[in-house]
């Protein structure tokens, strides 16, 4: 079996996993999802590569009150490291939140997964749930692809969405901190962070939009006047060191006669010739020319 066809029954099975066990289910059906155990809070700690970095605090506190009232709905996800020591596949926000409420022990569901895979439940269970920002996002795809060789196609079949969307999101990787701090913050969305990638000073930008609340139309449109801004001195540039062609046709005749480069750079008010030579021979047959002339 080639890469490609492994890669795209990994997102299949990937899919049908975060399906089967850590997708949010009715108040009717939640007895669906089963933990395999109780354990102590304290034999779970949170997965260092887990691409979810911003846990909003009014929200945490917010379902750590539902679950004193409730207790977990839906299990976490976890995998054995050692006797008794378990890390967060998928979840952790819930396992932050039943620290919040004072839970003593936790439903878990485990999985024996390695490194790999354990990243890529991660991405998707998130990506599924829109619980990661836009930065976080791009990084995991960023850690996928570095870590494991991933294509943009392979990431888009696994987590379900376009290569476009993929490619648009490692884009954002592109942006200076400040900008990638407004992103992360939620001050800038992703379509506005994306209009800043090719201007020349997106943190400058980035400042503007927060500040006048612009939308992503009016972020679009400043990111061009910059990138035209930007362009017009290179054009400039460009149209005076256009030569017409009587001057290309001069500098041919010269050259001809001389055995030699020459450049003319003629302007309105005057300008110079330029005669390249490579040896004191050629300078000296150049110093008797002008000598007799």
């Amino acid at each position: 079996m080639n890469d490609d066809v492994s890669k795209r029954r990994l997102g299949r099975g990937l899919a049908a996993l975060i399906g089967e066990m850590d997708q949010p289910v009715p108040v009717e059906a939640e007895r669906i999802v089963s933990a395999d155990r109780m354990i102590p809070i304290e034999f779970v700690s949170r997965n260092p590569r887990n691409p979810r970095r911003f846990f909003d605090d009014a929200e945490l506190h917010d379902l750590a009150s539902s679950i004193r009232q409730h207790g977990i709905v839906q299990p976490i996800v976890v995998r054995t490291m050692s006797r008794d020591r378990y890390e967060i596949i998928a979840g952790e926000r819930r396992w932050r939140a039943a620290q919040l409420a004072g839970l003593v022990e936790i439903p878990v569901i485990v999985r024996d997964v390695d490194d790999k895979t354990a990243l890529e439940i991660a991405i998707v269970e998130n990506v599924q749930r829109a619980d990661l920002n836009a930065l976080e996002e791009a990084l995991g795809y960023e850690q996928l692809i570095a870590e494991y060789g991933y294509t943009q196609n392979d990431l888009g079949e696994i987590i379900g969405k376009s290569r476009s969307h993929v490619a648009n999101s490692l884009r954002l990787l592109k942006l200076p901190d400040p900008v990638r701090d407004l992103l992360a913050a939620g001050s800038l969305s992703a379509g506005h962070a994306r209009a800043l990638v090719s201007t020349s000073d997106p943190a400058s930008l980035a400042r503007t939009i927060v500040a006048k609340g612009m939308s992503v139309r009016d972020a679009e449109k400043l990111a061009q006047n910059n990138i035209k801004a930007q362009s017009e001195p290179h054009q400039a540039a460009l149209r005076r060191d256009q030569k017409d062609s009587d001057t290309l046709a001069l500098e041919r005749t010269l050259s001809d006669a001389l055995g030699l480069d020459v450049a003319i750079n003629h302007k309105a008010s005057g300008g110079q010739i330029k005669i390249s030579y490579k040896s004191l021979e050629q300078l000296e047959e150049i110093c008797r020319l002008l000598e007799r002339r």
